[in-house]
């Protein structure tokens, strides 16, 4: 059994698909581009496909990740194209890689977020940002399906910067927001660090936030940077290469000592 692990993109309006709209239309690109999964076992059997922290409804993202199962070897980039045609405009495969070590979900530990919030001046922007990082802790609240939960935004947050948006005219206000936020539990979302900028700041876009994940991957903490989570796999292979190719001669016929 070869594992393949994809990266994928939810851009414009395909960034309001829900997670289980995905997973339809995932499916329906693997049986387009007749990709030999392997399924699982019982009275319905199902793809093997391991989703990673998919990104809340309504936000886009550059970075979402899942595994796929096959039943025969495939090169990952000749099955990246497929599946990218296969799929609608805003879905998109970038990247596809052999799946050579363990614990990809493990290696999900921070995101970086872009938060575009029209009608804020970048220096309001920039004094609720200097508010919230200057708190020990942030209460906000989010209703869950058991109801109002309140906890801590501060301490996930990584980094928060503040600037302006290149491509507004000076009379039509807009800051970007540039978050780095750590996977803790229970989890920390952009819409959360909004909250608690209005909490601490009295912070509130006359517009709902466009987000966007650009990244997400594991937390270096002394840089303060997010590692691209495919490239141990990447190594791997790499690494497996010039073996393969010494293994190939040395068992070729007429290499043999005389």
């Amino acid at each position: 059994m070869q594992r393949i692990r994809l990266r994928y993109t939810k851009r414009g309006r395909l960034r309001f698909t829900s997670h289980r709209d995905f997973q339809r239309a995932f499916e329906r690109a693997l049986r387009r581009a007749e990709v030999p999964m392997a399924y699982s076992a019982g009275f319905t059997p199902h793809p093997k496909v391991s989703y990673a922290n998919a990104a809340p409804t309504g936000t886009g993202s550059e970075a979402e990740y899942l595994e796929i199962a096959l039943t025969e070897a495939r090169d990952p980039e000749t099955l990246r194209a497929l599946l990218d045609e296969s799929l609608p405009a805003g879905l998109d495969i970038t990247d596809a890689v052999e799946a050579r070590t363990s614990g990809l979900a493990d290696r999900l530990t921070a995101s970086v977020w872009e938060l575009r919030l029209d009608g804020v001046t970048p220096e309001d922007a920039q004094k609720a940002v200097d508010a919230f990082l200057a708190a020990e802790t942030v209460e906000v609240q989010r209703k869950t399906k058991n109801g109002i939960r309140s906890f801590d935004a501060r301490s996930a947050v990584a980094e928060l910067q503040a600037r302006s948006a290149a491509d507004r005219p000076l009379d039509n206000a807009c800051a970007i927001l540039r978050l780095v936020v750590r996977h803790v539990t229970p989890a920390v979302r952009p819409d959360d660090v909004l909250s608690g900028l209005r909490a601490v700041a009295d912070l509130a876009p006359p517009v709902p936030a466009a987000v966007t994940r650009l990244a997400q991957g594991l937390f270096d903490e002394e840089s303060g940077t997010v590692t691209d989570p495919l490239a141990p796999d990447r190594e791997a292979v790499t690494a497996a290469s010039p073996t393969a190719a010494a293994t190939a001669s040395a068992t070729a016929p007429g290499t043999g000592s005389a």
